[in-house]
């Protein structure tokens, strides 16, 4: 694996809130990503960690959830590190739209 990406989603819910948006916005991610599937999403106190299917290749992503933020970090193996920049980008700019 590559160096994560991290990328701060700064939200004005406070925590529960953020969260319980978090798990109805989860479909949403996979919307974002043509073709990807959104698996093994499992909760672990303010922290949910799942697994992004896409392009044959599979990433692994933790979300943080703080008061006022939600901290994003995904694993993406060799190939899909290529496009870290635009994945960094695309996360800062639309981020907030899985706590709609």
């Amino acid at each position: 694996m590559s160096n994560p990406l991290v990328v701060e989603i700064p939200h004005q819910l406070g925590r529960e809130a953020a969260k319980d948006r978090l798990n109805k916005g989860l479909d949403k991610l996979a919307g974002f990503i043509p073709g990807s599937v959104i698996t093994d999403n499992v909760w672990s106190g303010d922290t949910l960690s799942f697994k992004i299917h896409a392009l044959g290749q599979t990433a692994s992503a933790k979300l943080d959830v703080f008061e006022d933020r939600v901290r994003a970090l995904v694993e993406l193996p060799p190939m899909l590190s290529l496009f870290a920049g635009k994945a960094r980008e695309f996360l800062s700019r639309n981020g907030h739209k899985l706590l709609r």
